[in-house]
Parts: C-alpha cells; structure tokens; sequence
C-alpha cells in the first residue's frame, strides 16, 4: 500500500511540476465584486487569482457524477441552523425523537437533534492564560511566561478603553439628536447645531467616519465589543464564565453537561460558526449568497468555542461526539496558546485516527512562527513528531497573488502547518440570513474541509490519511519567496508549511481519481 502511495503521489507531483513550468502573472488589477465574492473557488491559471479551482473541478471533473452523503463536524461558536442557505444541509440525527427529553440513541446526549453544545447557557470566558494565573503561582518558569504574556496583552488593550468611551458617548450624542440609531456621513454633515456637545460629538464622529469608511458605525460597535469583551470577559482574573455549565472542567469523566442548542442564545455570538459552515457547504447555484465549496455534505453543528479560550475537555469530548455519530471530517477553526490538557486532545484525535476521521484545523491568526511558539491545539509533542496521521494544520493565503500572498496574520510553520488556503475576505453565512465578508485561518480551515469532503464524497473508498496526503501532494507550488508575519520577514513559500503548497481541489480531485481507481484493482486479501 506505501508504494502504492508513493508511486501515486511522485507521479502526480511529476506532472503538477511540469505544468508550473509556465509562471502565472501577478494580477494588477483589482477583483470585481463578483470576483471577491468568489475568489477562493477561482483559477490561478485562468484568472491569475490564487482560489482552489474549485468551479473548475465542478465544470470539468464533476459534471455528471453522483457523490454519497459526507457528514462534516463544524466545532466552533454554533451554527445558525435556520439560516435560508444553511438550513438544507444541517445535520439530523434520526435516531433520536425531538423534543422528548430522552436519550434515543443512548449516545449520551439527549435530544441531540441537530448536534450538541457543550457551552450550554455560557458563552463568554477568559482566556486560557487567565485561567491558569488564578490557580496560582506554581513557581515555574512558564508562570513568570504566563504574567509578562498576561501583562502586555492587557496593557495593549487597557488604553484604548478612554478612545472607545469618547466614541460611544459621541455616538450617543449623535444618535440621541438625529432619533436614529443608524446614520449616515451625511447625516452628520448635516448636522448645523452649535451646540458645543454636539458640535465636538459631530467632529469626533466625523473623524472616525474618514478613518473607517461608510461603515463606521458597525466598525465602532465591532471595537468597543473587542475591548470590552477583552477587558470585562477575556482578561478579567475575577470572571468565571464556567460556572452556567455546571460540569468540572479539570474532570474528563464529567460528560453529562450542555444541551441541544446548537447556537448561542445570541445569535450574533454564534456568527462564527455559522460563517465557517457557509464557506464549506452554503448551497451552490442558488442565487443568494457565496457557494460552498461541497455539495452532498450535511454540517454537524458542536458548539464547543466561546468567546474566550475553548476548554480542552469540551474540544476533546466534540471531536469524540463529531466520530461517534458518523462525520467523516472535522474542522476546528480555534486555538490558544496555553493548553493544561493537552493529552485529553491527544487522545481525541487518536481516536479519529482509529474511526478513520480526517481533522482540519486553523494554524493561528498571530503571525508567528509555530515550528517555535505554541499555537494549540497540535498534533505533536515535541513539534517534530507526528502523533496521528489525519490532522491538516491550515494557513491562510489572501488573493494577491505574489510576494503579498501570505496573510500577514497567519501562522506558519516548515513542520508544523501542512498546506495554505484561501483566508482572506471570504464570503460567507452569518447568523439572521446574512452574509459578510470575513478573515481568518480560521476561514482558511473550512475552505480545505470542503475540499476534503468532496474527496471523501466521490472516493469513499479513500481512508483519512491518504486524503490528508492527496490534499498536501496536489496542492500548486509557489516557487518565490514571500513575506510572513506582522515584520513581513521575507522568506520562500517551501519554508511556510510542510507541503509548500496552496490546496487545489482540481487537482486533489484528479489525484483522487487516479489513487481511487488504482485501489479497487488490487487484489482484495
């Protein structure tokens, strides 16, 4: 089977470096809209925009051809399942009766209809640093790490408390004049009192409104919730967000805890979530929206991330639930610094690895370097060594096709990230039938989940691990050299992950194809 692998693999490689002989032209010119709304399913070759190629496998490779039915778990903030572009490839359990209060299935969840969410009524936490300075100074050097770490962060975000107050109170100010909520720059213009409080209001609004653009009163609403959920949730030592949930976050034997909806109560704090499930199976073709990059999926909603760190007991317990009740991939669109438990994760993805489950996870959004710092959760102890075989760490390319094509905000990682993927300005669901454009490894992630369940969809017969590698091996070289991280160091894509690669899924499906067909004539022993 390992040479038949290899021999699969070095022939594609072959043939996909044969046709990057030709170097695609940097794009200049800037995306139409209808081209930013879809440019991670784009063509590098055709339209000199670095997507998946993800219309082309649809036109050329799948027209015609019928897929079996892959159930993909989304761990994350929630999903909203009622979203108009969402709600068709939602995930049912149908063994067990809604609304009854049983455990059908003895799965161990009850009314577990849609999914589970182990968050319950809890939404907002602290990070993981935060929880692990409360338990005291252990006298360890990774605690002295852990205070200086905690002490920047929160004087980082400290100040700009004073800029978002001014804001808010200017904003009230306005808002209370004009007796709307929503206003526009030419509202304030209009805006002829001289009034001194008014007048100050109007200028410091105007103000804002020249550096943020036509948006800016969703851009202020976005910023006073990052500080405030920082300040008041996120790096407050005296804010226990466990507590709703009612389990013992140190005890893994603890499972009975949750419940069965699978969004948060604000529906907003689920927006996440349900914009990471729009970028994999958002209905194709219908005229509303983004695509998704896979049809014949079902999106298993496991509500597991807060806002704050995720604990890992209730990662390690999805990622059990996501294989215990039939996904054949998982994504995890999460990480953190700091991880107490890392073992119980461990074990997880062990357990997929025996279940034959492919696990997707986002490499970071802080720029640095993985092969060096932390960014959990890994699938390696000592960052040389593999513990399983079927987890894809995912970084984050944006559609400027060049130097410039690393987001600046993505992780990287010569052993540690395995491939790169479409994460900037992606179109997708958000909770209440809307769509927004977002950013993220944590976009990057999904984008390659799709692509693992269109192969695990039209290649059944392909175990998890050979899907991982047809991913990395398929994959389009960039042979130049690019900018990583917020200092923009300079250095050749082959040094960014492991594969050197940007994932294709024309390419993956071409390879499956090859390897598929290759497998069903051996013979069966």
């Amino acid at each position: 089977m390992k040479g038949l692998l290899y021999s699969v693999f070095s022939l594609f490689a072959l043939t996909v470096t044969a046709q990057e002989a030709q170097p695609v032209p940097f794009k200049k010119a800037p995306l139409t809209e209808e081209q930013q709304q879809r440019w991670s399913h784009l063509d590098l070759e055709k339209d000199s925009i670095p997507g998946m190629s993800v219309d082309k496998a649809y036109s050329e490779l799948l027209k015609g051809k019928k897929g079996a039915k892959v159930v993909v778990g989304v761990i994350d903030s929630g999903v909203d399942i009622n979203h108009p572009d969402l709600k068709s490839v939602i995930w049912t359990n149908k063994k067990e009766i809604p609304n009854n209060k049983k455990d059908d299935d003895k799965n161990g969840y009850a009314d577990d209809v849609h999914g589970w969410n182990f968050l319950g009524d809890s939404n907002n936490e602290t990070l993981e640093l935060v929880r692990y300075l409360r338990k005291g100074d252990d006298g360890t050097e990774l605690y002295k790490k852990a205070q200086k770490e905690y002490e920047k962060e929160y004087n980082e975000v400290f100040p700009y408390k004073e800029t978002v107050d001014l804001l808010a109170d200017a904003d009230k100010t306005i808002r209370e004049y004009l007796k709307k909520d929503n206003y526009t720059k030419e509202d304030l213009n209009n805006i002829a009192s001289v009034k001194y409080d008014l007048f100050r209001s109007k200028k410091i609004m105007l103000m804002y409104a020249e550096d943020t653009g036509d948006n800016f009163r969703e851009s202020l609403e976005e910023f006073k919730e990052y500080v405030y959920d920082k300040l008041n949730y996120n790096l407050n030592k005296e804010f226990d967000g466990r507590k709703p949930v009612g389990d013992n976050p140190e005890d893994i034997k603890d499972k009975k805890y949750g419940n069965n909806v699978v969004y948060s109560k604000e529906r907003k704090d689920s927006s996440h979530g349900t914009h990471v499930a729009g970028i994999i199976a958002q209905e194709r073709n219908n005229k509303i929206g983004g695509d998704g990059v896979a049809t014949n999926v079902e999106i298993m909603p496991i509500r597991a991330v807060p806002n704050g760190d995720e604990y890992d007991k209730d990662i390690a317990l999805a990622i059990r639930y996501a294989v215990d009740n039939g996904a054949k991939v998982i994504n995890g669109s999460f990480g953190k610094d700091y991880s107490p438990h890392k073992e119980w994760v461990w074990e997880a993805m062990k357990y997929a690895e025996s279940k034959d489950v492919l696990i997707v996870l986002a490499a970071g959004n802080d720029g640095k370097n993985v092969d060096v710092e932390p960014n959990y959760p890994e699938d390696t102890p000592d960052k040389k060594t593999e513990l399983v075989n079927n987890v894809i760490k995912v970084g984050a390319i944006n559609y400027n096709y060049g130097e410039g094509v690393v987001a600046d905000f993505s992780n990287y990682g010569a052993t540690n990230v395995d491939v790169f993927a479409p994460g900037v300005k992606i179109y997708a669901t958000i909770p209440n039938g809307k769509y927004k454009y977002e950013q993220g490894t944590s976009m990057a992630s999904p984008n390659v989940a799709g692509v693992a369940a269109l192969i695990r969809s039209y290649y059944p017969n392909l175990k998890a691990n050979q899907v991982k590698q047809i991913i990395m091996q398929s994959g389009v070289t960039l042979a130049f050299d690019v900018k990583v991280g917020e200092e923009a160091l300079k250095i050749p894509f082959s040094q960014t992950c492991i594969s050197g690669k940007i994932v294709n899924a024309y390419n993956a499906l071409k390879m499956a194809e090859e390897l598929s067909s290759q497998l069903k004539k051996e013979p069966k022993l």
